[in-house]
This record gives structure tokens, C-alpha cells and sequence, in this order.
């Protein structure tokens, strides 16, 4: 007698095995691409196809530890989820990508901030939009004055850093 009932036994989480077969899979098209990458050796012996392959093992290892927390955990208790903080974080990508080059990076990041921080549950765009804002032109001037890489600028940027 082990003592372990079987009517309270837990079945296999189908979404952690499916899931781990996602990731397997673009784990094994990883391996595969970074091996057909002519490999220079460098000066450690590491090569440009060094790194898909190690993506792709720790996506194996991934796959590999979904595969056991479905099959020791199962399927019990899984909260319902609530799609409005998702639906915030796509509106807002969404709104990034449509305004990026008519408003510049700057205000469409902001934007994009501001309803991330929606979806964390801060509504108060008064407060969260010149966040973000402030936090953009700070990335902006870093990319733009520092590294001289061109991000999409709108009217602030030309504004603050000239044009």
C-alpha cells in the first residue's frame, strides 16, 4: 500500500507539453541554422555561430524543464487570466509602431510606456506618459549623441537636440 489515492492524482499539463515542443523545435532550427554558419574560429575559437547554438541548447533545457513541470505539477490551479493588461501592452506596440515616424521615437515610446504601465495597473497616463517621455529622450540622446545612431526623430527631438 503507497498511500497515494488515485482520484486526487493530478493529469499532465497538455500547454506545458505543448509549449515544450515549441520550444524544442525552434531550439532544433536554431542548432541547425548556427551549425551552417561558416565558423572563423576567432580569436577564443568562438564564432558567429556560436551563439544560435547556444540559444537554441538553453531553449532545449527550456523544453526540457516545461516537460517536467507538466509532468509533476499538471494541470491544477491554473488562474484564469485577464486579456485587458495584454490588450494594453499590444495597443500600445501598436500605437509605437503606427506614430514612430510621425511623431518621432520619443512621444510613440512614451506612448508605449504609458500603457505598459496601464497593463501594470498605473492608469494615470498624467503621470506615466511624461515618464515615459522623459525616459525615451534620455535613451534618444544616448543612441543619438553618444553611439551617433539615428533613431526616427519627430519635432521634440529636433527641438532639443537640433536637426
Amino acid at each position: 500500500m503507497t498511500g497515494f489515492d488515485r482520484a486526487t492524482e493530478r493529469r499532465p499539463d497538455g500547454a506545458a507539453f505543448i509549449i515544450a515542443a515549441i520550444l524544442a523545435a525552434l531550439g532544433a532550427l536554431l542548432i541547425w541554422q548556427g551549425r551552417a554558419i561558416p565558423d572563423k574560429g576567432g580569436y577564443a575559437g568562438i564564432g558567429s555561430g556560436e551563439a544560435p547554438l547556444f540559444v537554441g541548447l538553453c531553449l532545449w533545457a527550456l523544453a526540457l524543464a516545461h516537460v517536467w513541470k507538466g509532468l509533476r505539477h499538471g494541470a491544477a490551479g491554473v488562474p484564469r487570466q485577464n486579456p485587458v493588461p495584454i490588450l494594453f501592452i499590444i495597443g500600445g506596440l501598436g500605437l509605437q509602431l503606427a506614430l514612430l515616424h510621425v511623431l518621432g521615437f520619443s512621444i510613440a515610446s512614451g506612448l508605449l510606456f504609458a500603457c505598459t504601465a496601464a497593463a501594470f495597473g498605473k492608469r494615470n497616463f498624467a503621470i506615466s506618459l511624461p515618464a515615459g517621455i522623459g525616459f525615451a529622450l534620455a535613451i534618444y540622446a544616448v543612441f543619438d549623441q553618444l553611439l551617433k545612431l539615428n533613431l526616427p526623430a519627430g519635432f521634440l527631438e529636433t527641438l532639443i537636440f537640433g536637426g
